[in-house]
């Protein structure tokens, strides 16, 4: 007798433990081929709640700024690996820096990480144990750039004290006579 694929058939979830099985759970619903559910929360099979090319974005820094202090080149001496931004593909990584040099000194920054980009992707290479390798481009933190602007223009505005005039808390002129 042959069986119909259009019946339901009960499927038993078991764990076997000390040689006795334990019946964990009975559907109906067939069990999924492929993909293992997790069960960790919905975070994905590796079980981090963020992004892998998130996750290689913060390992590239890490390996990129441990190789900058092995460079013996004066231009990268004081310059500050803030990020790195990966493509969901992983072909292609922006690594974004910070120097002491200033906006001087991005041209000469930016063109020894060139000089020395195949020592720091075999170094990424090492380190990640991947497939491939992201290819690096460099750039400077506009971010940093822009926090630095507001701070000086916040620290060139006059500073205004409320006791210096005649004003009340809401802005009125204060109705009692000084003599």
């Amino acid at each position: 007798m042959s069986r119909s694929p259009a019946r339901s058939r009960v499927w038993m979830h078991c764990l076997v433990a000390h040689g006795c099985a334990i019946l964990i759970a009975v559907s109906k619903q067939r069990p999924r081929s492929g993909r293992r559910q997790s069960g960790r929360g919905g975070r994905g099979a590796s079980g981090h709640g963020y992004p892998r090319s998130a996750r290689l974005g913060e390992t590239i820094r890490a390996v990129v700024a441990e190789e900058l202090a092995r460079i013996d080149d004066e231009r990268l001496e004081l310059v500050t690996i803030t990020a790195v931004d990966v493509d969901p593909e992983m072909n292609r990584a922006v690594v974004y820096f910070d120097s002491m040099f200033g906006l001087d000194g991005d041209a000469g920054v930016e063109e020894a990480l060139m000089e020395h980009r195949s020592r720091l992707q075999s170094c990424i290479n090492r380190e990640m144990h991947a497939r491939k390798t992201p290819i690096l481009s460099f750039k400077p933190d506009e971010v940093i750039r822009a926090a630095e602007r507001i701070e000086e223009l916040l620290r060139k505005r006059p500073v205004t004290d409320a006791s210096a005039t005649d004003d009340g808390p809401d802005g009125e002129a204060d109705p009692s006579p000084t003599e």
